[in-house]
């Protein structure tokens, strides 16, 4: 399998260059985009198709930073078992509780207001958490596996609030 990193010419790490990741992604579809390939050979075209799927599938990996930071620890060997692991520290899941019990009452009081206040709270949260995963691929991966289950929460959670938001303005 190709590594998503090599596939871009960038540096295999978590802090990324998102200029560059779309820079490189362009690049690479501009050369392997189907239709430049619709004279060729069934195999040429077939190779064409994999690797516009390909450049299409590391792209979104990359770009994000829970996926990327799972993808990191996936070529580690390290699986995050998100699915199935839900074993939070205790002050993780007080906030989680908080954070719906917000959105329920903003919900009700149709305030959306709260709602982007709430947003903005998760973002921050985010972001430490991801300047700490960061650091944790490179020393402790075993403990990254955590926090990337903690952001894909929050990530989760961000999505449900923005649709909450999006309804709340129709």
């Amino acid at each position: 399998m190709q590594n998503y990193f090599a596939l871009f010419q960038l540096p295999q790490q978590f802090e990324l260059d998102l200029t560059q990741l779309d820079s490189q992604y362009r690049k690479l579809q501009a050369e392997v985009h189907p239709d430049k390939f619709v004279s060729a050979s069934p195999a040429e075209r077939m190779h064409s198709m994999q690797m516009a799927t390909l450049a299409n599938e590391a792209y979104q990996t990359l770009k994000h930073p829970t996926a990327r930071a799972r993808y990191l620890l996936q070529l580690q060997g390290i699986t995050t078992d998100e699915e199935n692991n839900t074993a939070m520290p205790a002050d993780f899941l007080m906030a989680q509780m908080e954070w719906r019990e917000a959105i329920d009452d903003a919900k009700y009081s149709k305030d959306i207001a709260a709602l982007d206040t709430l947003l903005k709270d998760m973002r921050a949260q985010a972001t430490t958490l991801q300047q700490q995963v960061a650091t944790e691929i490179e020393t402790a991966p075993t403990l990254a596996a955590l926090t990337v289950r903690k952001l894909r929460f929050i990530d989760k959670v961000s999505e449900d609030v923005n649709q909450l938001i999006a309804q709340l303005e129709d």
